[in-house]
């Protein structure tokens, strides 16, 4: 991604997973970006550590996205297989926006470090907020529905892979909902695949988790081609804001049995149209969610400064509410459901919400693929 936190409730009903880290994200009428805050400091010391590098094979991914306003320096580069920078900004004429020179400065200073670090990087295009304001869906929506629009969309984000030094591109469109979205989609995808893989580049898709939290079933206000998934390296399932589903619910956010469900959903689906599993990658977040929908989100790095002792649990009472979130065991549990079911790894909704040294979920994430392998 003057401060930004919507909470209207046909946002809600649409969101799919970067509307919760979109939260944290700040700019202001310039478009330049302006700094952030967590949620008081603990007067507890946490002690920091190195940790090792974590060697993935093809199918043991760690994905993490970082978003535009973040200092590239906090991310732990050499945990991650790839570092996805979020986001870049689609017009309606097929023209792609970043939010400010800042915006651009830590775009090219991620690329630096991931490339020092032996991890790929990549931009991120969409997202659920647009730099101009609303939904980036309208704005996403035309640039691929018109033909003249979307191959100019295709051209613009192979001259940013070029000119910025990038590993490739991954598309967030937030939502399709309706079969010709899915239509122009899968268009657009197929022509932007063509031209990255000829350069050797990556082409990752995020998508919605296609799961009601509550029910279990299967969501049908977005729509996805499944034949569109055969043209891209990774699809990064947003498993998570399942509190919207029913009536709010914080504590739906993400718990286990609803990333079972997630699972089997995906697995089904792939194994049914005869695509490869280990494209699919799951993702978990960094994130705690309120109780009272009037309180803010908090990182799990706040939750830790406050008390590290909240690595072991999966809500915790703070600021007068209950916040859910996903402790390091629960992370790990998801971990092992991800490989065991053959999907290529994990995906984290933001490393710059991490904590540091021993109590880092990227470092549990780690730890749990070890065991794995």
């Amino acid at each position: 991604m003057k401060k930004i936190y919507l909470l209207l409730a046909i946002l809600f009903i649409f969101s799919g997973g970067f509307v919760a880290g979109s939260l944290f994200s700040v700019k202001n009428n310039s478009s330049d970006l302006l700094d952030i805050g967590q949620i008081p400091q603990s007067s507890k010391a946490l002690e920091q550590k190195a940790l090792p590098k974590l060697e993935h094979s093809a199918s043991n991914l760690l994905i993490g996205y970082v978003q535009d306003f973040r200092d590239p320096s906090v991310v732990n580069y050499n945990q991650l297989t790839h570092v996805i920078f979020s986001f870049a900004h689609p017009t309606k004429d097929g023209n792609v926006l970043l939010n400010g020179d800042t915006a651009l400065e830590h775009l090219r200073t991620m690329v630096s470090k991931a490339h020092q670090n032996n991890s790929k990087a990549i931009l991120a295009v969409g997202g659920w907020f647009h730099m101009n304001g609303g939904e980036s869906y309208d704005y996403f929506k035309a640039a691929i529905a018109a033909p003249l629009a979307r191959t100019k969309l295709v051209k613009e984000l192979m001259n940013l892979t070029e000119n910025e030094n990038l590993d490739g591109i991954d598309i967030d469109f937030e939502h399709p909902r309706s079969q010709e979205d899915a239509v122009n989609l899968n268009a657009f995808i197929q022509e932007l695949s063509s031209k990255l893989h000829l350069q050797g580049k990556e082409l990752s898709i995020a998508v919605h988790s296609k799961i009601h939290s509550v029910t279990g079933t299967e969501l049908g206000f977005v729509v996805y081609e499944p034949s569109m998934f055969q043209y891209v390296d990774h699809v990064n399932i947003m498993a998570y804001d399942g509190q919207w589903d029913g009536g709010y619910n914080a504590a739906n956010l993400s718990p286990y049995p609803f990333t079972e469900n997630i699972v089997n959903y995906w697995t089904t689906l792939f194994d049914k149209h005869n695509i490869s599993k280990e494209k699919l990658v799951l993702g978990v977040p960094f994130y705690a969610q309120p109780e009272d929908p009037k309180s803010k989100q908090v990182s799990y790095e706040a939750l830790i400064k406050n008390d590290p002792d909240n690595a072991g649990k999966d809500s915790v009472k703070l600021n007068g509410t209950t916040y859910f979130y996903n402790g390091a065991e629960t992370i790990q549990k998801k971990t092992k459901l991800a490989l065991t079911n053959g999907f290529g790894g994990m995906m984290i909704w933001e490393v710059g919400l991490d904590a540091k040294g021993v109590y880092s979920l990227t470092a549990a994430i780690s730890e749990e693929m070890k065991e794995i392998k």
